[in-house]
């Protein structure tokens, strides 16, 4: 039997069918030589020859394994009495897209106060502990500050929110007279003294400028600008403190390369949401630039 009448093809003898077969049985097929054997080495060799970019483009893993290793200080969790949640969270996407390894880190200090956020007033006889809520914001993951080594990271980055002043330091009570948490102190110098960058946004540039005399930061407009700016006041402060105030766009940072330090506005400007992330995005572009990673 023929195989156009196995396959129940209709065509009739000599002609094709819609199948491309034939109503004839083709010939017996050609025989394939086999290919001659290789070894691993060859195939190995062959592999990678054939890769774009080598063994890398092979994993996605390869390409993480190589990137900077940042810390992350967090001041407690909600913004009127630790870190700003919005900042902290563009923060950590934007890291993740750079390719960074995160850790983040808290002092295991009591709060300065807690505020009720649904009222905006303190809550009396409550207190809260700065490393227990910033937990919340790290999903656990979140480690005690004196912890923190400048051995084990290529760039720390300081969130803002009221807890870097309230916290962190005491900036939102003693202003340019303000003190600043002893390990906050001793990881901005350090970090400073290894020549590896720093990132801070919104009200924690004070930080650095009470801790790094003569540092260049921005903290946005220096005028409040019918409320766009309602925290303008700060630039003078932070001249105050010895540092250099340096104008900028709540969209964009600026590079202190000197000191290789990266700042932004964020919530210091009355804005949309989506230009915060995207200035916090500038800055953490401008860190890990700075970070040679």
């Amino acid at each position: 039997m023929s195989l156009p009448a196995l396959w129940g093809c209709q065509a009739r003898p000599g002609a094709r069918c819609c199948c491309c077969c034939t109503a004839q049985a083709p010939g017996p097929l050609p025989r394939v030589q086999p290919a001659p054997p290789r070894s691993p080495a060859m195939l190995a060799a062959r592999l990678l020859r054939a890769a774009p970019s080598g063994l890398a483009s092979l994993h996605g893993s390869a390409r993480r394994l190589r990137g900077a290793r940042v810390a992350v200080v967090l001041s407690g969790c909600g913004v009127y009495d630790g870190t700003e949640i919005h900042e902290a969270s563009a923060i950590l996407v934007h890291l993740s897209r750079g390719g960074a390894e995160v850790q983040m880190y808290a002092p295991d200090i009591p709060q300065m106060h807690v505020i009720d956020h649904s009222k905006g007033q303190p809550a009396e006889a409550e207190s809260r502990n700065v490393l227990v809520e910033s937990a919340r914001i790290a999903r656990g993951k979140i480690t005690d500050l004196s912890k923190l080594s400048t051995k084990d990271h290529d760039a720390v980055i300081f969130p803002g929110g009221f807890g870097a002043a309230k916290n962190l330091s005491t900036f939102a009570v003693d202003g340019k007279d303000c003190k600043v948490n002893g390990e906050v102190e001793r990881v901005l110098k350090e970090f400073h003294k290894a020549g590896k960058p720093i990132g801070l946004c919104c009200i924690s540039p004070v930080l650095a400028a009470k801790v790094l005399s003569g540092a260049e930061v921005t903290v946005g407009h220096e005028e409040e600008e019918g409320g766009k700016w309602p925290y303008a006041g700060t630039a003078g402060a932070i001249k105050a403190l010895g540092g250099k105030h340096c104008v900028k766009e709540v969209t964009e940072a600026h590079v202190d390369v000197n000191n290789k330090m990266v700042t932004t506005p964020a919530f210091m400007c009355e804005t949309e949401l989506h230009h915060i992330f995207d200035g916090i995005g500038a800055m953490i572009k401008g860190v890990l630039k700075l970070t040679g990673k």
